[in-house]
């Protein structure tokens, strides 16, 4: 893929600089999956489709609030560290494996980033003033919404890139969980979307 179809496929102007570095981010992600299995190896030879644009494809629907950008459980940085290299600010990564968090700082790096990468649990963490949070391919919408519980606020959009199964665990968040919802067709894959919720309170039953 290059940069023209890159920019088509997104409906934006991906500049050289940022393109550059998302060819850089590739390249590191080669080398290191070597040694530290960052994505499944059965993905390498279609790194641009499914990992780089399906994270990029989220850009348009960030804008730069004040608050911040938590990434859920980042594993090779997707999608925090694509949305970082486009001109997302005050990213935090989240990530409990060591080595992971070793790839992601090497990739900050390389790239000249500044985000915060947090080597920590989910549940550890506290984090104020979230406008957004993301998370790809870590656990089921119920699940995300319990780990983002304690530091999202009326206001936090949350965007998490699902596949199939979406709606059906749209139907089982909701069991615990009020919510807004809205699921907005992937550009990568039919099936896939991105659902985005806000306005997210725990579900409470009256007996």
């Amino acid at each position: 893929m290059n940069r023209e179809e890159f920019s088509n496929r997104l409906s934006l102007d991906v500049s050289r600089e940022t393109w550059e570095n998302l060819c850089l981010y590739v390249e590191l992600l080669k080398k290191w999956q070597k040694k530290v299995n960052l994505v499944s190896p059965k993905t390498i030879g279609n790194l641009w489709e499914r990992h780089m644009l399906d994270s990029a494809q989220l850009f348009k629907h960030i804008s730069n609030a004040d608050g911040s950008l938590v990434d859920l459980g980042s594993g090779a940085g997707f999608p925090a560290l694509v949305l970082s290299i486009m001109g997302i600010k005050n990213i935090h990564l989240i990530e409990s494996d060591r080595k992971k968090c070793s790839f992601l700082r090497e990739v900050a790096r390389k790239c000249g980033l500044s985000v915060n990468i947090v080597n920590d649990r989910i549940e550890d963490i506290n984090i104020d003033n979230v406008s957004f949070v993301t998370a790809r391919a870590l656990s089921s919408l119920d699940n995300l919404l319990s780990y983002s519980h304690s530091f999202i606020n009326d206001n936090t959009v949350c965007l998490f890139l699902k596949g199939q199964k979406a709606e059906e665990e749209v139907l089982e968040a909701k069991n615990n969980w009020v919510f807004s919802v809205e699921l907005i067709p992937s550009i990568i894959e039919e099936k896939s979307c991105i659902v985005k919720t806000q306005n997210v309170s725990r579900e409470t039953f009256i007996k």
